[in-house]
């Protein structure tokens, strides 16, 4: 995950969620975390989670893991508050109205374990 440095982020905030991403990778079983784990990407004014597997077939598509949206976290500096966005089937994001928009990121990473809809982890 880029430092806050390169983001117009909040630090404080990036360093939770990058905490949080750790817990969730550490969450995984040992035997498992070969097949899958969890990352985030920043941008200037979002984060987006990911999950993360290995190629089925190394020989024809290659090695690299493929990357599959599981949310968006977006922050409005003016207000100070982050949104969550739900990734539909092509990877298109939505607007998660099930919480309202927040200064408390945790919150909202509460809210993607929780998945009272099982729309983020299926």
């Amino acid at each position: 995950m880029p430092s806050a440095r390169s983001s117009s982020l909040p630090e404080t905030d990036l360093t939770r969620i990058k905490r949080w991403v750790e817990k969730e990778n550490d969450r995984i079983p040992p035997h498992a975390r070969g097949e899958v784990r969890i990352e985030a990407d920043v941008d200037d004014r979002s984060v987006m989670i990911l999950e993360c597997r290995p190629p089925w077939d190394p020989e024809r598509t290659g090695s690299e893991w493929t990357r599959v949206p599981v949310a968006r976290l977006r922050y409005t500096k003016s207000r100070r508050e982050w949104t969550l966005y739900w990734p539909d089937r092509n990877s298109k994001f939505h607007l998660y109205n099930l919480v309202a928009p927040t200064a408390d990121i945790v919150a909202l990473l509460d809210e993607i374990d929780r998945d009272p809809t099982s729309i983020f982890w299926g």
